[in-house]
């Protein structure tokens, strides 16, 4: 929702990051006030002159007293502006930075919810382009606005002391800019706004053509992307020109309106000089002054246009930082000292922010118990909720009811960063980051040094990425932006080992084996087996063979876990069971054969299994 803050509303939302740099914009401020100042004092000094020198009798002294006072004024504007622009840089520049660090800070707080919503264009443009705009302002368009409204202030008020008639034609004409500078404000920020949204719509399609620039050119639809493209360019476009018209023509009616009020003053000047009624040095002074002056009036146009803009900046960065983070540590958490890993989802409710009134939950009251150091393959047909299930243990989302615990503590009452340390996941989309090898993979790592090459060392050669030695610098080889240099396999493989070397208590793997090939694949497996001995792992199993990884299997249906056993037991009792088998990509891998070994029992023979149903 947008905020319908005032203006004086969203620049106070600004004050706490100030605060700390108040002292250094309030000399910036005194030295742009001083400068202004010595502006307005070069035509009391050609007053002077004019009424002097040029007097009868007067002395050839006073040109060069003069000439020399407009020149140390002068000297005096340029060091004060030089002063202005030193104090407030810096300091700006570090708020601009704190402020970007604490956006980036809430972007990793916030839900996975909240991120299903925004485009990352939108939190792109507001994380770099707002940011700007707030620095420019805080440092140009804050202190260049009082500064220069205070200089038309005093610049006013010497010239009612210098003629008061005169200065009361030259203010009259504030009247029709105040009434249409109320008008243009509203306008503007409307147009501004628009604008800024539609720069960051802009933003997120051209990250999602460049993400998925595979896909446009696979399928031969460059041309359509690039037509939608220009479509949304040229409406940001058209706002951007109704937003210089808007600019432009508030431009001109306060660039017009004073110099129709210096022609009228000139008129009216002349008549009173000629009258005796005003010096020839006074009316000198009154239209250099007005000319002073008239720069900071045309000015103030962009300075305003510059404020409604870092307005609608600052709303559209707090609609982010205002944006509630529901998933949060405990008031008080809970510590476990020696973790095991057993793993229950007790009567797990679960239906996303965005579902439709009336329709079932997701999940709609998952029961299901892991020992620990137990592999549990979890099945289902597509789109029953399998991997939505999966990221409520890392409380990637929170349950909408019932409750899920480890070694019998509810995660909703351990802190984040201790429940992330003993889950890992890999996902079945791979997600890699723009860095090397080693960094990727040891990302959910918590050792240094040399313990830390050893489970880097281990994990590849668990997940069969020995490919990363062959890279051009081996495991410090940048990967690419997402991975996308390398293969759909080799990216699922870097991603396992990651998962592989954080050394979870519970492990929560997503299919991680569908991009491999058949050799690959049971040469994971095989060093998954010795990986998963201690470890309870949760599998969502969309191939017969990431079966034969569990101990046992559950089955996902309706919302809920319609049955659980080993695989032998499912087939044997289980309609639905089959059903979902029959429907999973066979690599020739016979999970029924009394030759082979059950799935899930680790290696075990079946006639073990059995003994035990005997």
């Amino acid at each position: 929702m947008r905020n319908q803050n005032t203006l004086w509303q969203s620049l106070g939302r600004l004050y706490p990051h100030v605060r700390p740099i108040i002292p250094r914009l309030v000399l910036g401020l005194l030295c742009a006030l001083g400068a202004s100042i010595m502006a307005l004092a070069i035509p009391q000094v050609l007053r002077v002159l004019i009424n002097d020198a040029l007097a009868a009798g007067g002395a050839a002294r006073t040109v060069w007293v003069a000439s020399g006072v407009v020149l140390l004024l002068g000297v005096l504007e340029a060091t004060f502006v030089a002063l202005r622009r030193q104090f407030v840089i810096t300091p700006a520049t570090t708020v601009e930075t704190n402020m970007r660090t604490s956006f980036y800070r809430h972007l990793q707080n916030l839900t996975v919810e909240f991120h299903d919503r925004w485009g990352s264009g939108q939190l792109l443009s507001r994380a770099m382009s707002d940011l700007n705009l707030m620095r420019r302002w805080m440092a140009f368009g804050l202190i260049m606005l009082v500064v220069t409204s205070l200089t038309v202030v005093i610049g006013v008020t010497i010239m009612f002391f210098t003629s008061w008639p005169l200065a009361l034609i030259f203010t009259a004409a504030a009247v029709p800019l105040m009434i249409y500078g109320y008008r243009f404000r509203t306008s503007y920020s409307r147009v501004s706004r628009k604008s800024q949204d539609q720069a960051g719509d802009l933003a997120t399609t051209v990250e999602e053509s460049v993400h998925g620039i595979r896909v446009l050119k696979a399928f031969g639809r460059s041309r359509e992307a690039l037509e939608d493209f220009e479509e949304q360019a040229e409406e940001l476009r058209d706002t951007e020109i109704v937003k210089a018209r808007s600019l432009a023509t508030f431009s001109m009616i306060v660039m017009l309106l004073p110099e129709l009020a210096l022609g009228a003053s000139l008129v009216v000047g002349i008549v009173l000089a000629a009258n005796g009624d005003v010096s020839i040095g006074a009316l000198v002074a009154f239209f250099a002054t007005a000319a002073a002056v008239a720069g900071p009036v045309e000015f103030i146009g962009p300075l305003l246009a510059m404020t409604f803009t870092a307005k609608t900046a600052i709303d559209r960065h707090y609609e982010v930082m205002e944006a509630e983070n529901t998933i949060t540590d405990a008031a008080e958490p809970v510590h476990l000292t020696d973790p095991r890993g057993a793993l229950v989802l007790d009567a797990v409710h679960f239906r996303y922010p965005d579902a439709e009134e009336g329709t079932r939950d997701v999940l709609d009251g998952v029961d299901l118990e892991l020992r620990a150091g137990e592999t549990m393959a979890l099945v289902g047909v597509t789109g029953c909720g399998k991997s939505t299930l999966l990221q409520l243990v890392p409380r990637l989302y929170d349950v909408t009811a019932g409750s899920i615990r480890i070694d019998g503590v509810d995660l909703r009452d351990l802190e984040l960063d201790e429940l992330r340390s003993l889950v890992a996941v890999a996902f079945e989309d791979t997600t890699l980051f723009s860095s090397s090898v080693r960094d990727n993979v040891l990302m959910g790592s918590r050792t240094e040094g040399a313990e830390a090459e050893r489970i880097l060392a281990e994990a590849l050669e668990v997940a069969q990425a020995q490919f990363a030695d062959t890279l051009p610098e081996g495991i410090d080889t940048l990967i690419g932006e997402e991975g996308l240099s390398l293969s759909g396999g080799q990216r699922q493989r870097i991603a396992l080992a990651r998962a592989i070397a954080a050394h979870p208590t519970v492990l929560v793997l997503d299919d991680p084996l569908s991009a491999l090939d058949v050799t690959t694949e049971e040469l994971v497996e095989e060093g998954l087996r010795a990986v998963l001995s201690s470890t309870t792992t949760l599998i969502v199993a969309h191939r017969p063979s990431t079966v034969a990884l569990a101990d046992r299997v559950a089955l996902l249906q309706g919302g809920r876990i319609t049955d659980v056993g080993t695989h032998s037991e499912l087939l044997a009792r289980n309609e639905h069971y089959r059903y979902v088998i029959a429907s999973l990509d066979d690599e020739e891998v016979a999970l029924d054969d009394e030759e082979t070994k059950v799935p899930g029992s680790m290696g075990r023979p079946e006639h073990d299994d059995e003994e035990a149903l005997a």
